[in-house]
């Protein structure tokens, strides 16, 4: 008797459970809502909350990286390089897929006390194989700069990219991804980052009623061994078309800059300082990736094409360019893997319970110099060591040889030789007899990451 009254009152909780659920509720505004009980749970460390019932789902998605450097051999006449620390990345995310074809992400930097947006988007994935996105985001132009922080192979990436690929502007982009086609397209405006690039936009637009500025951006990406569970090939090509930007300190002009060894050392060697008349330019890459097993490695080409206006101070066209070359490989059974709707890589699979070392080797080449342009030429040298721990945890060593010219003074704030008359350190290229001067220096790096 016990039993059936006990089973009784069992059914009749679950009843009332079920029709307190389907009770109607109301928002904050007092209007009626559908109502949805969650599940939570741990996604390889990831909070995620999801309906067991519909295709919604919310998580978070948080990054710290502190990085700590030491910089020596630099020569006598050279400025000074500060060793220091820094919190590299402090990034918080929210990111959600409110029905089956829409998801929605909101991504802010508070590195060193500094607020900064990073993605903000809006992406509809209702029809198959497609993407439709808008916001702010990163343009899909380098495999390199839309790999995430989380899974480079090196602490910072290739001087190039820094000065010359696209990162996140404000756009809309469609997105095709099947099989062995990648495909992306976009219309893009002017970088919003933090305070300072909305205080060039508003003042520009307010001040002098100047256009925000737009790119065109295309990539096109074939992969012939999109069916291996083991291997990729990834060949991928890209071309911008890109005009003066509201966000700029001084629009109308172009500026290419990068610092080349960590943000730690804050001095941009390569720089060819703000040229005005800029009227438009046309950048193309063409990159070469792919893995096999715990082996990755990735190259790229990358080239700037800058066009004056006819009034210009100077109107010749300018060429600035550079390349890289790396590769990395996990010692003790782990799998590196390919992220196919993104096209880039994504976090590799440790192959022991304690994690994976991987190992990891790269040559880049920047030059900033043409013509009467000198905005200095770097290559580096770089090994590295990854200890991945787990899906959350990740240690980084880099060693780092910088090899800049003696154009590379950052557009005239630094000493790169000494003066041929007087023997003191100089600024000025022009008075350096030795055609072998230029900063060059030796860094060594280390990263502890964590993501969750």
């Amino acid at each position: 008797m016990r039993k059936i009254l006990f089973a009784i009152a069992l059914t009749l909780l679950t009843v009332t459970a079920v029709q307190a659920q389907k009770a109607v509720k109301y928002n904050q505004y007092g209007v009626a809502v559908q109502s949805d009980v969650l599940d939570v749970e741990a996604q390889d460390g990831i909070l995620v909350m999801a309906s067991p019932t519909s295709s919604y789902k919310l998580w978070f998605d948080i990054r710290t990286q502190m990085d700590a450097a030491v910089f020596f051999g630099a020569p006598d006449y050279a400025d000074q390089i500060g060793n220091g620390v820094s919190i590299r990345r402090a990034r918080f995310a929210v990111k959600g897929q409110v029905d089956k074809n829409w998801y929605g992400e909101f991504d802010m930097d508070l590195a060193n006390g500094l607020v900064e947006l990073k993605d903000a988007i809006v992406r509809f994935t209702g029809i198959p194989n497609l993407e439709l996105q808008a916001g702010n985001f990163k343009e899909n132009f380098s495999i390199q700069r839309n790999t995430t922080s989380r899974y480079l192979q090196f602490i910072e990436r290739p001087m190039v990219c820094s000065a010359l690929t696209p990162s996140r502007h404000v756009g809309i982009n469609a997105k095709y991804a099947k099989d062995w086609l990648w495909v992306s397209g976009g219309v893009f405006g002017p970088e919003i980052a933090g305070a300072e690039e909305w205080e060039y936009i508003s003042g520009n637009n307010k001040d002098s009623g100047y256009d925000a500025g737009y790119s065109l951006t295309g990539k096109a990406v074939f992969r012939p061994l999109y069916k291996s569970t083991t291997s990729s090939l990834h060949l991928g090509a890209a071309a911008s078309y890109r005009t003066p930007k509201a966000s700029a300190e001084k629009y109308g002009s172009y500026r290419a800059s990068a610092r080349n060894s960590t943000s730690i050392n804050r001095k941009k060697y390569l720089d060819t300082d703000d040229l005005p008349g800029y009227d438009h330019n046309l950048l193309w890459t063409a990159e070469l990736a792919g893995h096999w097993n715990g082996l990755r490695y990735e190259a790229a080409y990358v080239q700037d094409n800058v066009k004056f206006k006819a009034d210009a101070a100077d109107p010749t066209p300018r060429k600035f360019w550079g390349w890289y070359a790396q590769a990395g490989y996990l010692l003790f059974g782990g799998h590196q893997r390919y992220d196919a709707n993104g096209g880039k890589y994504t976090k590799v699979k440790p192959g022991k319970n304690w994690g994976d070392i991987e190992l990891c080797a790269r040559y880049e080449y920047c030059d900033l110099n043409d013509g009467n342009v000198y905005g200095g030429a770097a290559q580096a040298y770089t090994l590295g060591i990854n200890y991945w721990v787990n899906n959350n945890v990740k240690f980084q060593v880099n060693y780092q040889f910088n090899d800049n010219d003696r154009y590379a003074n950052g557009k005239g704030k630094l000493f790169v030789g000494k003066d041929a008359t007087t023997g003191k350190p100089t600024k000025d290229f022009t008075k350096i007899a030795d055609k072998k001067a230029g900063v060059d220096y030796h860094m060594l790096c280390v990263r502890f990451e964590i993501d969750f």
